[in-house]
């Protein structure tokens, strides 16, 4: 086996995890709100890539949730070594993990459903963005401990194929095998069978029961990429080929999958697994080539102080209007501009406050941890 380095932070991991919050946080706003208005086409095209498709096909937007489960592999294994080399059993540290999960999964109801009926299950959303978070987390955490890394290779590849094979092979009720559509798919049809609670759009739930599987599957392969910078014996030049490759390799079989299976974010098709994934290691190849190899610093701080607290960002815009505050705050700054941009300059506002709020945090030196 390789030699491994005592677990260190990584300075890329957080930016490139700040560069994925960022889009969530409301960078992805106000550049949808510049569509139109610039008379740039280049401008259009960056904001139609922040949008979701209704179905089938791929836009940049898309990969920011797989991104992040991604990284989180990433993370999961320098702390899962940092346990282990504190002689911390397996079991220990995966009860930890597991803890972390449940809360992930309280977390995500509360998010989805305030104000929470309690006393009318049928009407809580269960399955959320947190709470898919914490089961691939987990389920991560298994695979590493538990399984050698050819072993978890082989555990991705097989579920990716029997995610397939289910997909095309086993019949839906008044549609039968093979159907893709929003009404006729299998996932669907599952998720309205044997999901408590209410469904996103009604009859579908993306981040319902059998995605899970999928979605998985990227947390998992972000532990391969984590393992490997981690190792102390290949040069850093090496381990950013080695991500590249890695990167190339999947997608390309997503790519070439998706010819049959289609890309589709909704139903996390082991095409776009594929895809996201390979993007996810190509991301993390440049962003840690730039920071820690060339030591190019200094411009990953809007994006650490963003990184470093993602969970405290994304809960916060449940309980904070950041829009309407901004609102308050600046409107009389822009009022006497074309009214075309006031929600430009609206949501450049709110994004600034999203971020002075993070660096508050940041300075303070308080940072949400589950």
């Amino acid at each position: 086996m390789s030699q491994t380095a005592a677990p260190k932070r990584l300075l890329s991991v957080d930016a490139l995890r700040g560069f994925d919050m960022l889009l969530i946080a409301g960078g992805g706003s106000f550049i949808i709100r510049l569509k139109g208005k610039t008379g740039l086409a280049w401008v259009d095209a960056i904001a139609d890539q922040l949008t979701h498709p209704d179905w089938n096909g791929f836009t940049f937007y898309d990969f920011i949730f797989p991104l992040f489960l991604f990284i989180a592999g990433v993370s999961l294994v320098f702390s899962l070594e940092s346990g282990l080399q504190k002689n911390m059993s397996r079991q220990t540290l995966l009860k930890k993990v597991f803890k972390r999960m449940v809360i992930l999964f309280l977390l995500g109801v509360l998010d989805k459903n305030i104000p929470t009926d309690v006393f009318h299950p049928s009407n809580i959303r269960f399955g959320t963005v947190l709470s898919r978070i914490g089961i691939a987390s987990f389920s991560g955490a298994v695979f590493y401990l538990y399984l050698t890394p050819r072993q978890r290779l082989g555990g991705v590849v097989s579920i990716l194929l029997l995610y397939y094979a289910a997909l095309f092979l086993v019949p839906v009720p008044g549609y039968g095998a093979g159907d893709l559509s929003l009404e006729g798919n299998l996932v669907g049809w599952f998720d309205r069978k044997f999901m408590l609670g209410k469904l996103l759009q009604g009859i579908y739930d993306e981040n319902a029961i059998l995605t899970q599987f999928p979605a998985m599957c990227l947390t998992i392969l972000g532990t391969f990429a984590g393992a490997k910078l981690r190792e102390t014996t290949p040069k850093e030049t090496e381990k950013v080929t080695w991500l590249l490759l890695s990167g190339a390799v999947c997608v390309t079989a997503g790519l070439i999958w998706g010819m049959h299976f289609p890309i589709n974010k909704h139903l996390w098709s082991s095409s776009f697994i594929l895809l996201t994934a390979g993007m996810s290691f190509i991301f993390l190849a440049v962003f840690y080539y730039i920071i820690e190899i060339l030591g190019w610093r200094r411009w990953t701080f809007f994006f650490e102080v963003i990184g470093l607290n993602s969970i405290a960002i994304y809960m916060v815009y449940r309980f904070i209007d950041f829009k309407k505050t901004a609102k308050m705050l600046f409107e009389g700054l822009y009022s006497f501009t074309d009214p075309k941009w006031h929600d430009v300059f609206n949501a450049l506002g709110a994004l600034l406050l999203v971020w002075s709020l993070m660096y508050f945090l940041y300075k303070k030196r308080i940072f949400f941890k589950i």
